[in-house]
């Protein structure tokens, strides 16, 4: 793809639209980038790229450019978009223009819960083997400032959210991961089947000489790479786990709880589907069981902050929809009071129900779906509203007797009172921390 002479204009001024105004600058392309945001948005903008602070979509309409890079952030469908698109050639993303200058062989996740331990883990497997891998894309750093680094990895770990593979074109891993599939964005789709295929474009580009690694159960339509599976419900897959032992046709490979801090059937989906995925590179099961020595899940996720007063607490502000709620429930050992709620998503949460009674003595809900998502939960535990994260964390205590443990898994994103799940999750490890 030549870029040399032609006007390449970004939409959204972020890290992503950074990397790919970089990327187009050294092909030769002229250059734009445009943005709702005010000035300060555009800080660190390459040298000789035009910014459009307050961009409207009065301006996108009037303007002319062969290709447009829309960032993940904004919606592929909606009004602004649609303006900025009348007068150019090509709507793509930020993955998909690094993925048509980068040479080396791609290993793309995705799913709703669970691609960023699993990005991480084929990363740091494919870096022990040699093959300098690296997360990149909706984890880690964007796509676009590997392929500037000068000497680009022989493989990478490629996290592609639904709104990133809506704007893909000719993306072509030769592994992608199907990890799962819930409810979720629902504020930005109309339908579920609208988000399913948004994901489902991850195997568009696949050949049958290709591998699609994929969970037991998923019902996929008819897809053209070959498919290997993993699943810890059925034994009889390539690969299965129990959630302490995972075996592939049916001898064992990995001890989780002697050989890892992976804890959890969760945990041990993801560990499988990167193996999976770097055993059809042809990566020996030595060097990646070898891989996992000294790996510890990322932050917000299951992760243990303390035990006080014999009650364990643990952050796991990652779980932004109902099915990460579901996975953070259904892996706990001990009686849960569950802390909840946050942006209203549109979700229904009926669906926790039979779970939360099965796992939970009580619940809190904060934030502002509390009302709502606590007179439901109210039909199964005893379940309190309040306002803040810091009153749920207040009343949790009081709730849990020794021997119980407090889970932060809120079902649902941040924004009604944070930054994002980061924010959210350090805030939570704070208040525990102050605990005494």
């Amino acid at each position: 793809m030549s870029l040399s002479g032609k006007h390449v204009a970004i939409l959204g001024a972020g890290r992503s639209g950074r990397a790919a105004a970089a990327l187009a600058l050294r092909e030769g392309a002229r250059v734009s980038v445009w943005d709702t945001a005010g000035a300060a948005a555009f800080s660190g903008m390459p040298e000789g790229v035009e910014i459009h602070p307050e961009a409207t979509e009065e301006q996108g309409r009037a303007l002319v450019s062969d290709v447009l890079v829309v960032s993940p952030g904004i919606d592929t469908y909606g009004s602004y978009v649609a303006a900025f698109s009348t007068g150019t050639g090509e709507v793509i993303g930020e993955v998909e223009l690094a993925a048509r200058y980068f040479t080396g062989r791609i290993i793309a996740i995705t799913g709703t819960n669970g691609k960023t331990t699993t990005t991480e883990l084929v990363a740091r497997i494919l870096a022990h083997a040699g093959l300098d891998g690296v997360a990149c894309g909706n984890y880690g750093v964007p796509f676009a400032e590997v392929i500037l680094t000068g000497r680009p990895p022989a493989v990478v770990s490629l996290e592609l959210s639904s709104f990133q593979l809506e704007t893909i074109r000719t993306l072509h891993p030769v592994v992608s991961i199907w990890l799962n599939f819930a409810p979720d964005h629902m504020d930005r789709y109309p339908t579920v089947e609208a988000y399913r295929a948004a994901k489902l474009r991850i195997f568009e580009n696949q050949m049958p000489e290709d591998t699609a690694v994929v969970r037991a159960g998923e019902d996929l339509p008819a897809i053209a790479p070959g498919i290997v599976n993993f699943s810890t419900t059925d034994p009889s897959v390539e690969w299965f786990s129990d959630g302490h032992e995972i075996t592939f046709k049916g001898e064992v490979v990995v001890n989780l709880d002697r050989d890892t801090a992976l804890r959890g059937l969760h945990n041990a989906e993801n560990t499988m589907a990167a193996f999976a995925a770097c055993a059809a590179l042809s990566i020996p099961m030595h060097v990646m069981r070898e891989a996992l020595h000294g790996y510890a899940p990322p932050p917000h996720r299951c992760e243990l902050i303390r035990t006080l007063d014999g009650v364990e607490y643990l952050n796991d502000s990652k779980a932004t929809n109902l099915h990460a709620l579901e996975s953070a429930l259904r892996s706990q050992t001990r009686p849960v009071v569950l802390i909840a709620g946050g942006k209203e998503k549109g979700l229904d949460y009926t669906p926790v129900l039979p779970l939360l009674k099965e796992k939970a003595l009580a619940a809190v809900t904060f934030g502002q779906i509390a009302r709502p998502l606590g007179g439901l939960f109210s039909q199964v535990v005893p379940c309190q509203s309040v306002v803040t994260l810091a009153d749920a964390v207040q009343a949790a205590r009081e709730l849990a007797p020794r021997g119980s443990t407090i889970l932060l898994s809120p079902g649902t994103s941040s924004f009604d009172q944070f930054s994002g799940y980061e924010q959210r999750g350090n805030t939570f490890r704070d208040l525990v921390h102050q605990l005494h």
